[in-house]
C-alpha cells in the first residue's frame, strides 16, 4: 500500500509532535519541572511506537497512540488550568509540578523575553540556604502565558494527531478485510493436489457350460 495522503500526513503531525515536545522537556528540566518531564518522557515514547505503527501499518500502536493523544490532551488541558488558576489551582503549588521535591518554577519566569531579574539580600528565614530569594520585572510576556501557549500547541497537535490515527486505523482495516478477501489468509481457499487412481477396471466375462 502506498503513502495515501492521511497516512503521510500523521507521520508528519507525529514528527512536529516530537520536535515540540523535545523542545518543552529541555526546559521542563531547567526548570526542575518532574511531572511535566514524567509526562513527555511518556508521550515521546508512545509518539514513536504510534509513528513506527503509522509506517509499518501496525494497527494496535496506532490504537495505542491514539488513546493516548486523548490522555495527552486532558494533561494539557490541565496544565493549562494550573497556570491559569482555574478552579482553585494555583501556580505557585510546589506540589503537583516539582512533587513538592524543590521550590523551582518554570524556566520562564526567570529566563521569559524582557526579564530582569533582581536579587534581594535580605532574604526571609523561610528561604532555604541554597535557594535565592529573587525580584523579577520589566517581563515583556509572563511565564505562565508562555507555558500555557506551550499547552496549546500541544492540545492542538493532539486533536490533529487523534483524527488522523483514528481514519489511518480505518484505512488499515479495510486493507486488512480486503486482503482476507481476496485469500490472503483463508485457509479455505487453497486445496491440495488429489491423488488419482491409476488402476483401471476390465470387464470381466462368466462362461457357463
Amino acid at each position: 500500500m502506498g503513502c495515501c495522503s492521511g497516512r503521510c500526513t500523521l507521520i508528519f503531525i507525529s514528527s512536529l509532535q516530537l520536535i515540540c515536545v523535545l523542545e518543552r522537556q529541555i526546559f521542563d528540566f531547567l526548570g526542575y519541572q518532574w511531572a511535566p518531564i514524567l509526562a513527555n518522557f511518556l508521550h515521546i515514547v508512545t509518539v514513536i511506537f504510534g509513528l513506527f505503527g503509522t509506517i509499518q501499518f501496525r494497527q494496535r500502536y496506532v490504537i495505542r497512540y491514539a488513546i493516548w493523544m486523548v490522555l495527552w490532551v486532558t494533561w494539557n488541558v490541565f496544565v493549562i488550568c494550573f497556570y491559569l488558576e482555574v478552579g482553585g489551582l494555583a501556580k505557585d503549588t510546589d506540589l503537583i509540578m516539582t512533587f513538592n521535591i524543590s521550590m523551582h518554577r518554570s524556566w520562564w519566569m526567570e529566563n521569559g523575553p524582557g526579564c530582569a531579574v533582581a536579587t534581594i539580600t535580605d532574604t526571609p528565614e523561610w528561604v532555604p540556604e541554597d535557594h535565592r530569594y529573587i525580584y523579577i520585572r520589566g517581563c515583556l510576556l509572563e511565564y505562565q502565558y508562555i507555558e500555557v501557549a506551550h499547552s496549546s500547541l500541544q492540545v492542538i497537535l493532539a486533536l490533529l494527531g487523534f483524527v488522523y490515527a483514528c481514519y489511518v486505523i480505518k484505512i488499515v482495516a479495510e486493507e486488512e478485510d480486503s486482503f482476507d478477501f481476496i485469500g490472503g489468509f483463508d485457509s479455505y481457499g487453497y486445496q491440495g493436489p488429489q491423488k488419482t487412481s491409476h488402476l483401471q477396471l476390465q470387464p470381466m466375462y462368466m462362461l457357463h457350460r
